[in-house]
């Protein structure tokens, strides 16, 4: 079954989107590891730093990666892989752009080239023990990939010498082209003398004069499969002696109901007739098959991946079977819809038991999805949660591992680092996705993400709902979300509606049943932007009915911090306030209050944490018995984040008084430390813990807001944290 169009997901609207139930081992993240922390003493830790190409030691007790930003290569002690540790760096005096081990050796291709037009560079031997730099054999160009035979006999390196993409907008041809150099090793030792540089030019339709080699990689027969990516073509060359053995276009795939526009919604509406695949990674299946991550790059990106037999026979493809999962996960780039969607860019292939798993690491997703090969059409297992801009994968079967090696290190942005991400294969159950959406009737996925606020439905236990925020300002949306199964399931997308169309100029940051069937919803305002503060009134199908803004005194002493959470205690709205407003006392919130029968607006003040870095503010608030639960966070990720704890007010301590006047002070009780909840599968902590709410039997469930997928990796964890 080739995967042409999206009429094949028919499936699953059935139901069937779910991690299926395995008797077979699975594979969850057990740790994270920032790369920041190979830094030596003596530099500082704000230096960028990258993990992007990884391979492990032969005892699988070592992971070794190529940092570009820092120019070396780092190493990772595994002994203990759910604690892995730093183990130092090497210097290599260029950037490093893959690497290799074999035998006791590291192989590290480095770029030293000056410009586009004159490019250069070396492969570097380091040894594992010493960590030194034992020689070099110059490659005469700029390497890409790197791959060493399974029989440890040669090692072949791509020599992209890529273009400049601001010269002629990109176009091909720019001379000098790349080839494919290829040495033989003795104990992991390279033979500088015995290179052959493979000549791959005049092969493809494209470019046939500029072949842009990206990816390398050896099967047993010691044949080297490469891919020239901008020239959309794969040639298959025999590593004895550098000869063409076959080669083929990449081809293209018609890509139907799928999302095109950066509108700032999830649409899944439009159609790439004719997509060139144009394949980054690939990697051998077998001696026979090969498979291919299909990023694209000049005029291509099928957003997928493709088994292909030597011959360049299609066996399979998988349209967009990859991304709609990864959509339905919550991980789909909206702002990446324009060029590539998810980008499947890297890959691995290895065999796990009786298994062979095909790994495909989605850059822009920074998610990994797992397929089983079954000798035809493959079969979907699982979704890997991983770091920001998952580059390369190693898979450690001795040891039951597999690690991926994450680029983006973000410091100056948000403070979210590069990381390697460790999973084991074993026994269990699935920990992620923790939700996840299924297909609407029309056979596309409910796009989702950047959930800021949860309610529960006041008769229906397990059943919950939650708004998303202002990312998707052109999709204002209510999602009903099942938390009955596992993972929880979001069953129904309902646009928040004005006259017709959906509503704009919204920030939805709070829900809270209106009792009835409809919804009360909390807009954040905007200082500059024309979003103002609000509430909303909307009913069963998201129509807005009313809307009512803060008052003049209230907005008096307004900043951007806004409404972060709306509940309901009787004829009264409850609005938590994210940030200290002009007239609040240092380490002070105001919890505001509109009584919908007077029209009366109050507040109290609520203290919060002092904050260690950053700053700490309110993300929710939910009425629950006798008291209103506040979620309180930092803005800090990783071992920086301190606060993202649960409190309780007593509703005897809200007793509001009329704004202006010196507001009488809450107390609070600490409930829950949701740090722990936060690591559970393996990852850094993120900083938005936004959403809380408490079903109708009295369970308390928690979300996070994964901003988009934009500078976030994507996560959305959701979880019970029992009676309340």
């Amino acid at each position: 079954m080739k995967l042409k169009s999206l009429g094949i997901f028919s499936f699953l609207a059935l139901g069937l989107t779910s991690s299926p139930v395995l008797s077979e081992p699975i594979f969850n993240r057990i740790a994270s590891f920032p790369v920041n922390t190979n830094l030596s003493a003596t530099i500082d830790q704000n230096t960028e730093t990258s993990a992007e190409i990884i391979a492990a030691s032969k005892d699988g007790m070592t992971l070794v990666y190529s940092d570009s930003p820092l120019g070396a290569v780092g190493f990772v002690d595994i002994t203990d892989p759910a604690n892995p540790k730093p183990a130092g760096t090497v210097s290599l005096g260029g950037e490093p752009t893959a690497v290799s081990v074999a035998g006791n050796k590291v192989l590290a291709g480095v770029n030293t080239s000056k410009s586009y037009a004159a490019p250069s560079g070396h492969l570097a031997v380091i040894d594992m023990a010493s960590r030194t730099i034992e020689m070099t054999c110059d490659l005469g160009g700029q390497p890409d990939s790197t791959a060493v035979s399974p029989d440890g006999s040669i090692i072949a390196i791509a020599i992209e010498n890529e273009r400049d993409e601001d010269l002629n907008d990109g176009a091909l041809p720019q001379l000098p082209g790349g080839s494919v150099a290829i040495f033989k090793l003795n104990d992991g030792v390279p033979d500088c003398a015995s290179m052959i540089m493979a000549n791959v030019t005049g092969l493809a339709e494209i470019g046939p004069t500029d072949p842009e080699p990206e990816f390398v990689d050896i099967n047993s027969k010691n044949q080297i499969v490469v891919t020239l990516q901008e020239n959309n073509h794969i040639v298959i060359l025999d590593g004895s002696n550098g000869k063409v053995i076959s080669h083929f276009s990449a081809g293209s795939v018609d890509l139907k109901n799928v999302d095109l526009a950066e509108e700032r919604a999830l649409t899944f509406d439009g159609e790439q007739l004719g997509r060139r695949r144009e394949p980054d990674a690939v990697q051998w299946l077998d001696d026979e098959r090969l498979v291919t991550a299909n990023e694209g790059d000049y005029k291509g990106g099928s957003r997928g991946f493709t088994i292909f037999d030597t011959s360049g026979k299609v066996l399979y493809d998988s349209g967009l079977d990859f991304e709609y999962r990864v959509a339905m996960a919550g991980h789909y780039p909206e702002k990446r819809s324009g060029n590539k969607g998810v980008e499947a860019e890297g890959m691995e292939i290895k065999k796990f038991g009786e298994n062979t798993y095909i790994f495909v690491l989605s850059e822009r997703g920074s998610v990994v999805g797992v397929y089983k090969d079954t000798g035809g059409d493959p079969e979907f297992v699982q979704l890997l949660p991983t770091g920001l801009g998952p580059e390369g994968a190693i898979a450690i079967p001795s040891r039951n591992l597999l690690a991926v090696a994450n680029e983006v290190d973000l410091i100056k942005e948000r403070g979210v680092r590069s990381h390697v991400t460790l999973y084991q294969y074993a026994e269990g159950t699935s920990r992620y996705p923790m939700i996840e959406s299924v297909m609407d009737s029309n056979g596309r996925p409910i796009g989702f993400g950047a959930l800021s606020g949860l309610a529960a439905d006041p008769d229906k236990p397990g059943i919950l709902y939650a708004v998303n925020d202002s990312f998707y300002a052109m999709q204002p949306t209510i999602f009903t979300i099942d938390a009955n199964q596992t993972p929880a399931k979001i069953t129904k997308a309902t646009r928040v509606t004005r006259n017709g169309a959906n509503a704009q100029l919204l920030d939805l940051e709070g829900i809270t049943s209106d009792g009835k069937d409809g919804f009360w919803l909390a807009s954040e305002g905007r200082l500059g932007r024309m979003i103002m503060h609000g509430l909303y009134h909307v009913n069963a199908k998201g129509e807005i009915k009313q809307q009512i803004a803060f008052p003049a005194e209230l907005l008096a002493v307004e900043k951007r911090w806004a409404s972060e959470g709306v509940t309901k205690i009787g004829d009264t709205l409850w609005i938590a306030i994210q940030r200290q407003w002009q007239d609040d006392p240092k380490n002070t919130v105001k919890l505001v209050s509109y009584n919908l029968k007077t029209k009366e607006w109050g507040a109290v003040q609520y203290p919060t944490e002092p904050a260690v870095q950053g700053w700490v503010g309110l993300s929710e608030i939910t009425y629950h018995g006798n008291y209103v639960y506040i979620i309180e966070r930092d803005n800090q990720i990783g071992d920086n984040a301190k606060i993202k704890k649960l409190f309780r007010v007593p509703v005897t301590d809200l007793k509001p008084v009329k704004i202006g006047e010196p507001l009488p002070m809450v107390h609070k009780e600490e409930v829950r430390d949701f740090i722990p909840d936060l690591k559970s599968t393996g990852g850094y902590v993120v900083d938005k813990i936004e959403g809380f709410a408490i079903d109708a039997a009295g369970n308390g469930f928690a979300v996070t807001d994964n901003d988009g997928v934009d500078g976030s990796n994507g996560e959305t964890l959701f979880f019970a944290i029992g009676q309340m």
